[in-house]
């Protein structure tokens, strides 16, 4: 499908065209309608970021990239990048912000009790994890389990971008304001960012923000909105799929 054309099929779903700018739930919930708002000007956090080093590497050839990566201190402190997992041909992709220390410890994201909800988001979702790639903004792990610095970010974007391109998903679901915030290439906090689809880049991949698993054991009473974002997410992939089917 044509960027041209998936762009017209967004904007009947009723999508926020989200670019960059310049200057810098209980089962059975109604499904949530995708709200229409103006686009930002500027050109897109996708086809704004030099890509050169992962310029047309294929799957493999990026994992090894990536696992050699020394362009940030983060480097220094991990036992294994966390490339990501799932199939290569998955439909669903997942981004989250960074490995644990689970994750970093397995070369795995999103294990353990955060993973755990993950995955019972995911088959609520209907496709299960099995059908879904899941990766993060960084590959290694912050020490701490801090936020990850924007200099941090901007070295690992080239490989995240080359994964989206690759994969060329349906739908993306950016889980977190971390997450949320670096793919779309804003500050808005993540309340303002749900709600609706924001189409990324020249591609127009459509990505939708919800809260992140780990959030969500800390704070159990937004799960109702989490599961808002999931119908909105289900009902959206289901029509961009009819429309894929139809292209």
């Amino acid at each position: 499908m044509s960027a041209a054309r998936k762009r017209r099929i967004l904007a009947e779903l009723g999508v926020d065209l989200y670019v960059r700018r310049n200057d810098g739930g209980a089962p059975g919930a109604e499904e949530t309608s995708a709200d229409v708002t103006a686009p930002h000007p500027g050109k897109s956090e996708l086809s704004s970021t030099p890509c050169g080093i992962a310029d047309g590497l294929e799957w493999d050839p990026l994992r090894a990239t990536v696992a050699a990566c020394t362009r940030c201190a983060l480097h220094t402190g991990r036992t294994q990048t966390v490339f990501g997992v799932g199939p290569r041909d998955a439909r669903w992709m997942v981004i989250g912000e960074a490995p644990g220390a689970e994750e970093d410890r397995r070369g795995e994201p999103f294990v353990g009790r955060a993973g755990q909800l993950l995955d019972s988001m995911l088959r609520a979702l209907g496709p299960g994890r099995e059908q879904v790639y899941i990766a993060n903004v960084l590959k290694c792990r912050p020490p701490g389990n801090r936020d990850p610095r924007p200099e941090e970010s901007a070295c690992c974007r080239p490989h995240l971008h080359r994964q989206i391109e690759l994969l060329a998903p349906t739908l993306i679901i950016a889980v977190g304001r971390i997450a949320a915030q670096t793919l779309l290439g804003t500050d808005q906090p993540l309340g303002k960012l749900r709600g609706r689809i924001h189409a990324l880049g020249e591609r127009a991949w459509p990505v939708i923000v919800t809260y992140h698993p780990a959030y969500l054991l800390r704070s159990p009473g937004e799960k109702r909105k989490a599961w808002q974002d999931l119908l909105l997410a289900r009902r959206s992939f289901r029509e961009l799929e009819r429309a894929r089917g139809a292209a």
